[in-house]
């Protein structure tokens, strides 16, 4: 309706009649809308109170829902097949599992009430400890996994350290591609280890190739590498990184006679690094088979009144040990620990160690039925005591690194049962002799690996090159069982030489069962890449098997690594590829720039 439709009846203008007859409609319209609104707000309110009472009921039915399907879940798990099992079965599948996971029980006790029961009740599924941690991580995830393993179960232990925040300043802003070299850091970590991460994360049981993650206190970025701020040396997080050491060791040692396997490795010196001192005799095991101290780098300090510096007179119960590793650790040559008859031992001693050489053979001499030796001395002293003759009837692998007086080591061992041969020494003499001589007072062993200078081919002396300069490689001829060889720091033309297509003087091919040839650092000639490609297109030929000389026909090269060596061009490298079943090669221009 328009206001002038509305308006049609009053006259125009108003008069006084028609004001009064307006204020009284005015007013009765008025009272009409308030009626009106009440109304609508006593239906709204109504409404509001339906809505409110409907979404309660709504509310309840999910919350009996919700319910119900709890007792749905919970019962179809009560007659899932799985939950048929007797527990003694079900134990058994743990166990199964836990050969494969070391791992496996911080995952099982955490799917079901029943199966966490059972998992807690069997402390053999807690004897393994795999644990890669920080000191910013607690220490108390070593404290719950030793409690959870009983007082009786034998115990293996691995644990690897990483000390963070070293900074590399003053490093060169150009790297070289990194090559393999079996001295510069203790094996990494393999699968199947506990690592700390922030709380929350799912834990799920992956495959045999990666490792099972635990959820665990979160961890505080925080720099070890050098001392804090004056601000923050007195922090909670900076003294828990001081003391993690001793907390952990001390935990650890507190179950030292149920040690069955012992491994703890770090990658560089941290504050509480003195608590491995307290790995003494007081707390014997008598049952420990393998025990390892290793550092990736050089740490300072001075002796430490632990077990691989006790005095020969200590009594200790260490009747079982077999295997000994230490890296970068303070030890004595006379401590007990290398008088246990040993079958593996790797020592890597301290720049500050300085033992002459009779007393290092004083500890091979002990140990007569060793299967593995590694021992890397960065300083050796000339013999005081006249250097016997000793045999090692048992040894297979043999890896000798560090001075040069470490190769006479060499000249006084016999090893009539030697399959690996790995030399690293500083080189006064042509290598060739020592291996060589080795060889004919060992009876000739079958030597299947071979490697001379592989590890490092940077010398630290200013007046000996490194241990790969061989003149002759004639001895490899003798090498017939040889399959694997690995030269470093050596001209590339004469070995390649040797190992190529046999000339007039020789009679028959040099390791014709090789199958593996690596080199680092070998410089070469304008004719190198030439020797290289005729050494393959003698062994690999495009079609059929290599010559025959004198009956033998050498097996074929299936891996081929050149580290350092030559620049061979994408042509050369392809070609290789097409001969040889692997082939790495890094050449010398190439490097990448540091971030």
């Amino acid at each position: 309706m328009t206001p002038s439709a509305y308006l049609a009846h009053y006259p125009e203008p108003p008069t006084d009649a028609a004001v009064a007859d307006a204020r009284r409609e005015l007013q009765a319209q008025q009272e009409q809308l308030l009626a009106l609104s009440e109304k609508i707000t006593s239906a709204e309110d109504a409404l509001a109170q339906i809505v409110v009472e409907r979404k309660r009921a709504i509310r309840e039915l999910r919350r009996e829902k919700l319910l119900l399907e709890e007792k749905v879940i919970y019962t179809k798990a009560y007659i899932s097949p799985i939950r048929r099992l007797p527990h003694e079965l079900l134990r058994h599948i743990f166990l199964f599992n836990f050969d494969d996971h070391p791992c496996c029980a911080w995952v099982l006790a955490s799917v079901c009430t029943l199966w966490r029961r059972l998992t807690l009740s069997m402390p053999r599924l807690w004897s393994k400890i795999r644990l890669v941690t920080n000191q910013s991580a607690t220490a108390d995830t070593i404290r719950l996994w030793l409690e959870r393993s009983g007082d009786k179960v034998p115990l293996d232990i691995e644990i690897y350290l990483r000390v963070n925040g070293v900074s590399n300043e003053g490093s060169s802003t150009r790297t070289r591609p990194a090559s393999p070299t079996p001295w510069l850091h203790p094996p990494s970590p393999p699968p199947h280890y506990v690592i700390p991460h922030p709380p929350g994360t799912a834990m799920l049981l992956p495959p045999a190739h990666t490792p099972i993650i635990v959820p665990q206190s979160p961890s505080h970025h925080d720099s070890w590498g050098s001392p804090p701020p004056p601000s923050s040396r007195n922090t909670p997080q900076a003294q828990r990184n001081a003391h993690w050491g001793h907390i952990a060791i001390f935990y650890l040692i507190e179950q030292m006679h149920r040690w069955q396997r012992f491994v703890f490795r770090f990658d560089r010196q941290f504050p509480s690094m003195s608590a491995l001192k307290s790995i003494a005799v007081i707390g014997d095991a008598p049952i420990l088979r393998e025990f390892e101290i290793s550092c990736a780098e050089t740490i300072y300090a001075s002796e430490w009144p632990w077990i691989p510096s006790s005095s020969p007179a200590t009594s200790m119960a260490l009747g079982k040990l077999e295997s000994l590793m230490l890296h970068h650790v303070p030890f004595k040559w006379s401590s007990p620990i290398f008088k246990t008859n040993l079958r593996s031992l790797n020592l890597r001693s301290l720049p500050s160690n300085h033992l002459p050489l009779d007393r290092i053979m004083h500890i091979i001499a002990s140990n007569p039925d060793l299967e593995s030796l590694t021992l890397y001395f960065a300083v050796a002293l000339p013999a005081i005591l006249p250097l016997v003759q000793t045999s090692l009837p048992r040894l297979r692998e043999l890896t000798f690194g560090g001075h040069y007086h470490m190769s006479q080591l060499a000249d006084s061992l016999v090893l009539p049962s030697l399959e690996i041969l790995n030399l690293d020494v500083e080189a006064r003499d042509p290598i060739e002799d020592t291996i060589t001589n080795l060889l004919q007072r060992s009876n000739n062993p079958p030597i299947t690996r071979l490697s001379v200078s592989y590890g490092s081919t940077s010398s630290s002396t200013l007046y000996y090159g490194p241990g790969g300069v061989v003149i002759s490689w004639g001895f490899l001829t003798d090498l017939n069982h040889l399959q694997s060889l690995s030269i470093g720091g050596t001209p590339l033309e004469p070995f390649l030489s040797a190992l190529g297509m046999p000339d007039e003087e020789q009679t028959h091919w040099a390791c014709p069962n090789l199958t593996t040839v690596a080199m680092k650092s070998c410089h070469a000639h304008s004719d190198g890449i030439a020797k290289l490609v005729q050494l393959v297109e003698a062994r690999n030929p495009e079609s059929g098997s290599a010559t025959m000389v004198n009956g033998v026909i050498p097996t074929r090269l299936q891996h081929l690594e050149l580290y350092d060596c030559a620049t061979l061009g994408q042509d050369v490298i392809e070609w290789l590829k097409k001969r040889v079943d692997e082939v790495i090669c890094t050449e010398p221009s190439s490097y990448v720039r540091s971030p």
